[in-house]
């Protein structure tokens, strides 16, 4: 069994019911945690009892912490400062070994768990931009991207979602500031600064508009894990 976990408010409920669909149609040994962060999307997900999910309201996850930083956040600046928390409320809430954070707007064409197993006996999962280099912002916007990542209920695991946790809480603005931005450039030196941290390598995970200029879908020798629809607009 996987237990992953996401968040979406309204606007992107149609980007995360895709998410879900995609992920039942490539596995069915899963749980999926999805954090509404506004009423209408619990209302919702609530009346369409999807199998394999629990659904979260923002009343039952908010902490003191959270709600006293919340009105100095734009809606999608809260959504990244609360992307540690929804994962540790997880882990701690459900008593996961383990749980896979997925952006909302991810679709996926073949089963993830490959992407977890390659972890091994590491702790934390993360994936890289691997930006086309006419579309590289790993300066401002990070090394890693915040969209796949997997934290084991470990110390090592717990020790970097904690520290990364208190990091967001403190400052998570959409803007380059001070060597930060966001949740994301929090990441880039993990590797160095905490153990266990495996940087994925299958280049299935992870594909989205910034690289996919660097490989061709129609290869039968290259299998694609889960696509990423930033900024997705019907």
């Amino acid at each position: 069994m996987y237990s992953y976990c996401t968040l979406f408010n309204s606007d992107y409920l149609t980007r995360g019911l895709a998410m879900y669909e995609s992920l039942k149609k490539q596995s069915n040994k899963f749980h999926l945690y999805i954090f509404a962060f506004d009423d209408r999307s619990y209302t919702l997900l609530e009346k369409l009892d999807l199998k394999y999910t629990t659904i979260i309201s923002l009343k039952e996850f908010e902490d003191e912490r959270l709600l006293a930083i919340k009105g100095d956040r734009t809606a999608g600046e809260y959504c990244w400062t609360c992307t540690p928390s929804i994962i540790k409320y997880s882990i701690e809430k459900y008593n996961l070994d383990n749980c896979t954070y997925l952006d909302a707007d991810l679709y996926f064409f073949n089963n993830p768990s490959v992407l977890i197993k390659e972890m091994g006996d590491a702790s934390v999962l993360i994936t890289k931009h691997r930006y086309t280099p006419k579309y590289d912002q790993s300066t401002t916007s990070g090394i890693y991207c915040v969209q796949f990542m997997t934290f084991n209920n470990n110390n090592d695991g717990l020790k970097v979602l904690n520290w990364w946790r208190n990091a967001c809480n403190d400052w998570c603005y959409a803007r380059f500031e001070d060597g930060k931005f966001g949740d994301q450039k929090y990441l880039d030196d993990w590797t160095s600064r905490f153990d266990g941290v495996h940087v994925l390598k299958n280049l299935g995970g992870g594909v989205a508009p910034w690289n996919v200029q660097q490989y061709d879908l129609d290869d039968s020798e290259f299998k694609l894990i889960f696509y990423h629809f930033h900024n997705f607009k019907f």
